[in-house]
């Protein structure tokens, strides 16, 4: 049986999940172009088993999922909710054939909306960050953080990834200051690689009310545990409802997302100080996240202990979460590791286990 991944095809998650299937003796992939989906292409058929990648990275594809007429400037944050909306309307494009996708989208449509992944979770007793009700910008950010005597919260654009558009936001009795990857400048704003520390409060209040026409999600700022003098978080990717990958990042400052500089940790030494009971209890969390959403072969979990190794809270969960290039579990990296669940019978045994729609199998050649 072939795969299909759905993806563009130049981007290297494309070429990384094609290597690990040729690797595993299966044919190579058909991959069919973000692009293609988007333009009204013919959806896979049934008997199909596909892979729905993210279409990020692409400019063409961003401005088609936005339905615009130009594509953004390179980095601009524009159009976020138009962009989800595309993306919703795309998979339900590629579902409409009747195949068998590894990423249902109805869980990728949660996935991708902060406000309602939050709910499920919180619903379902994973514990979560304390969330402010829906806000419509700057003046009622600031109203309901007093209400609620929170004096830090981040604020995420709802259908935001990879830390773009989020702010750090603490509010003290004489100075407010934003910590962000958001370039401002008078006409847009842009995602950057650097984060900036912005303390001019008009300028904050700008950001914000520009940010929140497509929609905020307004969470309290939990103090991360830390090791030597820098904070960390935990990318834990589940695959079939078993967390097999771990990359630990670590930062100066609250965006510990390494594309932004940071730097990789040491797994062994966060566990070690979170012990093996607490880290036991972390993984029963992220398998109780995975049971959220039964119809994904994966999800990326991002995952923070507390200030004293005692508790711990999920921050974030990502439906193309398994970009983990040079982690390896039993010799897999992320993407070998799905196509061996796929092969051994995993992802359909827990798929069973769950009460699922069963998965169909695939099998090795020569198996």
């Amino acid at each position: 049986m072939r795969l299909t991944v759905v993806g563009n095809p130049d981007n290297r998650r494309v070429g990384m999940f094609t290597r690990a299937v040729l690797a595993a003796g299966l044919p190579r992939p058909e991959v069919l172009p973000w692009a293609d989906v988007l333009a009204g292409a013919a959806p896979p058929p049934a008997g199909a088993l596909v892979r729905v990648d993210s279409p990020g990275e692409d400019p063409q594809v961003d401005r088609m999922l936005r339905r615009a007429a130009t594509a953004a400037r390179h980095g601009e944050l524009v159009g976020l909710a138009d962009a989800y909306a595309g993306l919703v309307g795309g998979l339900a494009r590629v579902a409409a054939g009747g195949a068998d996708l590894l990423n249902r989208p109805e869980d990728v449509a949660v996935l991708c909306d902060k406000r309602r992944c939050h709910a499920l979770l919180s619903a379902a007793g994973v514990p979560v960050p304390a969330a402010l009700p829906p806000v419509a910008g700057y003046a009622q950010l600031r109203a309901a953080m007093a209400a609620t005597g929170w004096a830090r919260v981040f604020v995420k654009p709802a259908h935001g990834s990879s830390a773009a558009g989020v702010l750090a936001l603490a509010v003290g009795p004489r100075r407010v200051q934003a910590i962000t990857t958001i370039e401002h400048t008078p006409d847009a704003m842009y995602n950057s690689l650097r984060v900036r520390s912005y303390t001019d409060e008009p300028e904050i209040a700008a950001i914000v009310d520009r940010l929140a026409p497509d929609g905020l999600h307004v969470e309290r700022w939990l103090p991360k545990a830390g090791l030597g003098n820098q904070v960390v978080d935990v990318r834990v990717l589940v695959v079939a409802g078993r967390p097999t990958h771990a990359v630990v990042r670590a930062a100066h400052g609250p965006l510990t997302n390494l594309h932004l500089g940071n730097a990789r940790g040491d797994l062994d030494e966060l566990r070690a100080a979170v012990g093996p009971r607490g880290w036991s209890a972390a993984m029963e969390t992220c398998e109780r996240v995975a049971a959220c959403f039964p119809g994904s072969l994966h999800v990326g979990i991002d995952l923070m202990f507390l200030a004293g190794w005692r508790r711990h809270a999920v921050a974030e969960v990502n439906a193309f979460g398994d970009l983990l290039p040079g982690v390896l579990t039993d010799g897999r990296d992320s993407y070998a590791e799905q196509v061996h669940a796929l092969t051994s019978g995993r992802w359909q045994r827990w798929r069973a286990s769950l009460g699922a729609e069963p998965a169909r199998e695939v099998v090795a050649c020569g198996a």
